[in-house]
């Protein structure tokens, strides 16, 4: 009979090859998704809309691409309806958030000019 010989008492160790290169992966991984900005210099809390929910007034919508509507007038028709408006409460501008501001300003100005001093831009909170 002939029995397999024993070993010296040395082991053989594990390949750890397959685990230093998933090591080396996730490494790279995390370098690569980690996003390495400089703090900022002092802490800053952009402002929050507040304040209850304004429904009472007129309300004149402005669209993304600058289009206007007050009641039944569109257009220009608005500037003038809004100067022939008799009621001097307050006027209620839901713009789009696409609205550029450039637009906005020129629109506020157009308002200023059609004696519309009391608008407030309605936003979400």
């Amino acid at each position: 009979m002939r029995f397999a010989e024993r070993g010296t008492g040395r082991r053989q160790g594990e390949n750890i090859v397959p685990m230093i290169n998933v090591v080396f992966l996730l490494l790279i991984f995390f370098l690569m998704t980690a996003s390495l900005a400089p703090p900022a210099p002092f802490a800053v809390a952009p402002p929050r809309a507040g304040g209850a929910p304004l429904d009472t007034g007129d309300v004149l919508l402005a669209g993304a691409d600058g289009q206007l509507a007050y009641g039944t007038a569109r257009g220009d028709a608005v500037f003038r309806a809004l100067a022939d408006r008799r009621d001097t409460g307050l006027l209620l501008l839901r713009a789009d958030a696409g609205l550029a501001g450039q637009a906005l300003a020129t629109l506020l100005q157009r308002l200023a000019a059609a004696g519309q001093d009391r608008v407030t831009l309605v936003v979400t909170p």
